[in-house]
């Protein structure tokens, strides 16, 4: 059973930082997309940032050159740092794994619970 624990949520002013964990716990196999995903009220959840096992990142163009996602691939941990946050970035933060099963192939999805990010002007 796999699980995702999310941390490092809170409250900030516009122009601060905050760094976001989370810890998986479980079988996520060697081949698998480590992404961090919000929703903002009102609002779809959306893509903010990814990583695959061998390091690529693929980026939202609202956070491209404030928000870094980084992964420990010993621990099977994914982080987002947030830099020069905004009002707009305001929203529920989820992290998601997605892992595929080895030699039959197909994708499974998984979701953290979520994690507050308020950022105040």
């Amino acid at each position: 059973q796999v699980r995702l624990v999310e941390s490092g949520g809170g409250l900030v002013q516009a122009g601060g930082s905050l760094r976001l964990s989370c810890a998986t716990s479980g079988n996520i196999g060697s081949t698998n997309v480590m992404s961090w995903y919000r929703q903002a009220p009102g609002k779809q959840r959306e893509l903010v940032a990814s990583i695959t096992n061998g390091g690529s990142t693929n980026y939202a163009d609202s956070v491209k050159g404030r928000f870094t996602i980084s992964r420990d691939n010993a621990e099977n941990t994914v982080y987002l740092q947030m830099n020069s946050l905004k009002p707009e970035d305001t929203a529920v933060y989820y992290c998601r794994v997605d892992s595929r099963r080895p030699f039959i192939g197909d994708w499974s999805t998984y979701w953290g619970q979520g994690t507050q990010v308020t950022v105040s002007s």
